[in-house]
């Protein structure tokens, strides 16, 4: 047990490297601070943000999962790029948005991990695909600036292992030269989606609850 326990604390510490850190906003500027990327404007404030955007190249979506495996606490992070959906915007409001992630191709660091997270987890055979749908317009106004970080609520349903519920959480949006940076994190209590605690084998066990946290990057259609 001593020597599983010493194995167990080398392997999270000084091989398997630091768990990722959240997801977040990042600028594309070369200082990486928030906001660097553009100075902001009243004629980029003004500028119309009308129409359909799309999640594009470099959209990440995954979960954080707490674990304990031989009393070492670690965080399980598993993520995928395998995101489409868009957002459409009408005059200075988020009129709707829906967002789709394949289920089988989220992956972390453990390759066991990521089969009971396939199987008897999430059952992506059956269920292959997480949404989200906005159910409540998001008020933008007044509309940002170029490298302004604004802060919003939204509501919407998601659909996980076939059970469909409403959630409302915070998120952080970007306007980039590029299109619009948007991240945010939800909580999910695994028995609200019918999902089996993640805990296995006997070794590893995990809290009954996990967050789901998204960055996505968007570009006009």
């Amino acid at each position: 047990m001593i020597l599983a326990v010493g194995g167990t604390f080398v392997y999270f510490h000084f091989i398997s490297g630091p768990t990722p850190a959240p997801l977040s906003l990042r600028s594309a500027g070369a200082t990486g601070t928030p906001g660097a990327s553009a100075t902001p404007n009243a004629a980029a404030a003004s500028s119309s943000m009308a129409g359909t955007w799309n999640a594009g190249s470099g959209s990440v979506v995954g979960y954080r999962v707490k674990e304990i495996l031989f009393g070492q606490n670690h965080v399980a992070v598993g993520r995928t790029s395998a995101v489409t959906g868009h957002i459409t915007i009408s005059g200075s409001t988020v009129t709707a948005g829906a967002f789709t992630v394949r289920m089988a191709t989220i992956k972390s660091d453990e390759s066991e991990r990521d089969a009971q997270f396939r199987g008897r987890i999430m059952d992506t055979s059956a269920y292959p695909a997480g949404t989200l749908t906005l159910t409540r317009p998001i008020a933008l106004a007044p509309l940002p600036a170029l490298g302004d970080i604004k802060s919003y609520t939204a509501a919407a349903d998601l659909t996980l292992r076939g059970h469909t519920r409403p959630v409302t959480f915070p998120l952080t949006a970007e306007r980039t030269a590029q299109g619009i940076e948007v991240s945010g994190s939800i909580p999910i209590l695994f028995a609200n989606w019918d999902i089996p605690n993640p805990s296995f084998t006997g070794f590893v066990t995990t809290q009954n609850h996990g967050v789901l946290e998204f960055l996505l990057k968007l570009g006009r259609s």
